[in-house]
């Protein structure tokens, strides 16, 4: 099986190299490493092609379809560093998922699976928020990924667009978790945003993409999630814990303009369909995430969220 990664040096890339490529998958990775860590996909590894570009290049993305001819692809690439840059979100999030979607047209791939963003719902008019509820996007990121899914959904390629809530792996650098870690870490401050987020462990979402890349011609949009919220002071108590620090005094701020309060995902649907249920606790979870940096550190923390 051929498996074309965009954006396969990024946080959830990488990870589903490093878990397909012991299973002897041929692997195709493409970044423009915006964002990507060039070092997590070395050169010489057998069974892995990296390749430099940006799914904005048709020309580029033709290409790699043409000599590498993949029965999978997942779709990773996306921009999401600067809420203002309205520009290369459209770029990146809306052309490149037109591209991948003509692409996978074109050569007949067996599969797309595309990752999108909570944040398509906008503010919630239901919780735990399902899969049918409407998507209201409002920030630069969400509204470009939505774009971007409708895209691909619109075309003839078989494609499953998976809604994601914040998945703890590896290498994670954007959120709470990571920035509470780094910030307690170095003796500084920290807040709390009064909202309340879904978590998942990279474990059970990797249960459920080797499910999915089983299936060949599959059409439609699922939820991800443990269907769990959580607090973002939650999530802070947890990392103070496990640093052995208490009694600490943290503010918590509302949401900011920017910011949804509460984003809790109904998984119903995909649990029904796949069989599928996530099974790491809340706690497992953040002490997994927090021993890898242990191991491993932080190197960047990027936010969708604008600073105040």
């Amino acid at each position: 099986m051929r498996i074309l990664i965009t954006g396969g040096a990024g946080c959830l890339g990488s990870n589903l190299v490093e878990h397909w490529l012991p299973k002897n998958y041929e692997i195709i990775v493409i970044d423009n490493f915006a964002t990507g860590k060039r070092e997590v996909v070395p050169d010489g590894i057998a069974g892995l092609t990296v390749i430099e570009g940006s799914v904005v290049d048709s020309e580029f993305v033709d290409k790699v379809f043409t000599e590498h001819k993949p029965d999978i692809v997942v779709h990773s690439a996306a921009a999401y560093k600067d809420p203002d840059d309205w520009q290369e979100d459209a770029l990146t999030n809306v052309l490149g998922a037109i591209n991948i979607a003509k692409a996978s047209e074109q050569y007949d791939v067996k599969q797309v699976i595309n990752f999108q963003t909570a944040l398509c719902y906008g503010i919630p008019q239901k919780l735990p928020i399902p899969v049918e509820h409407p998507t209201n996007a409002f920030t630069s990121y969400g509204i470009s990924k939505t774009a971007g899914e409708a895209f691909l959904l619109n075309s003839n390629a078989p494609v499953l667009s998976l809604r994601l809530a914040n998945i703890c792996s590896p290498r994670l650098s954007i959120g709470p978790i990571p920035t509470f870690y780094k910030r307690l870490k170095a003796g500084q401050s920290c807040f709390c945003s009064e909202t309340i987020r879904d978590f998942i462990d990279i474990s059970d979402f990797l249960q459920l993409m080797d499910m999915l890349i089983a299936k060949e011609g599959e059409n439609g949009v699922y939820n991800v999630s443990t269907g769990e919220g959580k607090t973002i002071k939650d999530v802070f108590d947890c990392v103070s814990n496990y640093l052995n620090l208490s009694n600490i005094d943290v503010p918590i701020l509302p949401p900011g303009d920017d910011d949804i309060p509460v984003v809790v995902l109904d998984p119903s649907k995909t649990m029904e369909v796949f069989s599928w249920q996530a099974k790491v606790s809340f706690q497992d979870m953040i002490e997994k995430q927090l021993a890898w940096y242990d191991k491993y550190g932080i190197t960047d923390i990027f936010s969708h969220l604008k600073n105040k």
